[in-house]
């Protein structure tokens, strides 16, 4: 069972290999729909925008935003405030890490649902469980930056999360915090494979504000393995990413 919707301005994949009821994937992309209205700064009526506007006192913020901004205050001091989702204008955009927590949050509740064969993608973010449909285990494949037709690297998971961050897709939307207004162009992609894919996103966004210095960063964290490529085409791989790629 595998459908595609496009929810949060980006196509969202779930596809499910158990035999299961329709009904789960209406729940998931209900679920999406939710954290869309939720978080979204584009529409006007939704949470983030009230806060944004003033409209809405820190004692009414449900309980999604205390967590997501809790995540993104760690992330902030974790990254050396690299990662910061307060913009240049002084406004809240936690766009960067609500995809994440949004795709780990749906694969828990296909899970609890019973299900153990399944991924969830959204905007090339995954996470994934068990086996496909041919008994295999899940493969994600990163695309060439310079060529998004071309995958240049075939990642096994097994359950763990992948997250991708560059400027081949949305063109130049990451920008290094310190220096505000400075585009990151040593590097195009940054991929990392986390415990979960919300641990990979927060930390793909964060590396990539870094530029160059990204891999190193991600090198030194535990339970992370990382892969970029540089402006001039050349990929350099954490000492573990390897151990999950196809040779």
């Amino acid at each position: 069972m595998r459908a595609t919707r496009i929810l949060m301005g980006m196509p969202i994949t779930i596809e499910v290999v158990d035999p299961a009821e329709d009904a789960i994937l209406d729940v998931v992309f209900g679920y999406f729909e939710a954290v869309d209205r939720r978080f979204s700064t584009y529409r006007p009526d939704s949470e983030i925008e009230a806060i944004n506007r003033g409209r809405l006192a820190e004692q009414d913020y449900s309980d999604e935003m205390r967590e997501v901004l809790a995540l993104a205050e760690q992330t902030r001091r974790e990254t050396h405030g690299f990662f910061d989702i307060r913009t240049a204008e002084g406004s809240l955009d936690p766009s960067g890490i609500v995809k994440g927590w949004a795709i780990r949050n749906a694969a828990t509740i296909i899970a609890d649902a019973g299900m153990r064969d399944f991924y969830v993608d959204a905007g090339g973010d995954i996470q994934s469980s068990g086996s496909n449909a041919s008994g295999n285990e899940w493969s994600v494949g990163i695309r060439n930056p310079f060529n998004p037709a071309e995958i240049i690297k075939v990642v096994h998971p097994r359950g763990r999360g992948i997250a991708t961050s560059g400027t081949y897709v949305r063109g130049q939307h990451i920008y290094d915090p310190h220096t505000p207004g400075r585009p990151i162009d040593e590097i195009v992609s940054l991929t990392v494979i986390g415990p979960d894919v919300m641990e990979a996103d927060r930390f793909a966004t964060a590396a990539f504000a870094m530029g160059k210095a990204g891999i190193a960063f991600i090198e030194g964290m535990p339970d992370l393995e990382g892969y970029v490529v540089n402006q001039g085409g050349t990929a350099t791989l954490t000492s573990g990413f390897a151990g999950y790629c196809t040779p």
